[in-house]
């Protein structure tokens, strides 16, 4: 993506391009942005259009939203043939519903900023990269600490991450934004306390084995000694105090060389020169990942012993934390109800499970 727009349909005058981000080209002119309108025209059953102009170097995405009588639009710039898969439509229009709010503050200069490198970041980050924020990100791992207790409003949040956590400047609807997009919260109106939030899926990483065993190759005594002991450090593997103890987290998920080597010994066994040469030649770093059994050596090879995977599950632990903060009359009743039956609505389909690899 190369800019994000913010402009307004003037009923007078037509469309009147007012903030972009970054601020340094010109605006589109006027003709193309009429095209762009014209297309909403076509589609108006579509919150979102596309517009891709023959023979121009660039392609547009516009979002139409509705505010306070008046109409705006959301226009993210691609260079044309580089328009690749964005957030979806609902997203795009809560993000630019909240820029579209701020429009006559101060805020709103950072908050486009904000907006663009949130969309950015998206489009170029697969999705393990993503999730990685959710633990690599104060606020983010912040907020997902907060919503494992049940529901909260989304004034209740605001006040809790500025009073409790000390982040003072926050534009919450464009955080949350990658919760959404990852299907972990479902954003509700609830009587009595307006917009609230709702913890649906819970997001955690484990160590798992390795798809298929990488040993085939090589002779029988490794394999069997590396099959062995495959299955000795999985039967006595303590989860839960690896989980607790942020090993995964701090072992892997925080240093990019260790998650990059872990990715590429996936696809195939590596040398350790090339190992060393993915951790940035940090030797010490090699040993520890033999010692905790992240991965396997054998005769100059290495092999992986521990993937590294996201875990997507139904955080049902939330029920008795709802029944507890209802009985002490933290949350409403209709919210407590409401996240019971987020929660139940999973369940009544068969096909569904309750958890999710990444």
């Amino acid at each position: 993506m190369e800019r994000i727009i913010l402009s307004h349909w003037n009923k007078q005058t037509g469309p009147e391009p007012i903030i972009q981000y970054p601020p340094e080209k010109a605006f589109p002119p006027k003709e193309t942005l009429l095209k762009i309108w014209a297309r909403h025209e076509l589609n108006k059953e579509n919150s979102m259009v596309e517009f891709i102009p023959e023979g121009g170097e660039n392609s547009f995405i516009s979002i139409i939203q509705q505010f306070e009588n008046e109409l705006y639009f959301l226009i993210l710039v691609y260079k044309q043939g580089n328009m690749n898969e964005t957030t979806s439509p609902d997203i795009l229009a809560s993000m630019s519903k909240n820029l579209i709010e701020l429009i006559n503050t101060n805020k709103i200069t950072r908050a486009i900023s904000e907006a663009f490198t949130t969309i950015k970041n998206y489009t170029k980050l697969d999705e393990e990269e993503n999730l990685i924020n959710f633990f690599q990100d104060k606020i983010k791992s912040t907020i997902l600490q907060i919503l494992r207790d049940g529901v909260v409003s989304r004034f209740d949040l605001t006040n809790k991450l500025r009073q409790d956590y000390g982040f003072s400047t926050l534009n919450i609807d464009l955080i949350l934004i990658s919760f959404i997009r990852e299907n972990l919260i479902i954003k509700e109106n609830v009587p009595g306390s307006k917009e609230c939030y709702f913890l649906v899926k819970d997001l955690s990483c484990m160590r798992i084995p390795p798809k298929s065993l990488p040993m085939d190759s090589v002779g029988d005594l490794i394999s069997k000694k590396y099959k062995t002991e495959l299955e000795n450090f999985y039967y006595n593997y303590d989860i839960v105090s690896e989980i607790e103890n942020k090993t995964i987290i701090q072992s892997v998920l925080l240093d990019k060389d260790v998650f990059s080597l872990i990715k590429a010994l996936r696809k195939k066994n590596l040398t350790v020169n090339e190992c060393l040469n993915l951790l940035s030649n940090r030797e010490e770093l090699f040993n520890e990942l033999l010692a905790k059994k992240f991965i396997y050596e054998a005769k100059g090879f290495v092999y992986i012993f521990s993937d590294v995977r996201f875990i997507k599950f139904n955080p049902y632990y939330i029920i008795e934390k709802l029944v507890e903060r209802h009985q002490k009359q933290e949350i409403s009743l209709n919210e407590y109800l409401t996240h019971l039956k987020l929660l139940s609505e999973q369940t009544k389909d068969v096909k569904s499970i309750d958890y999710e690899i990444v």
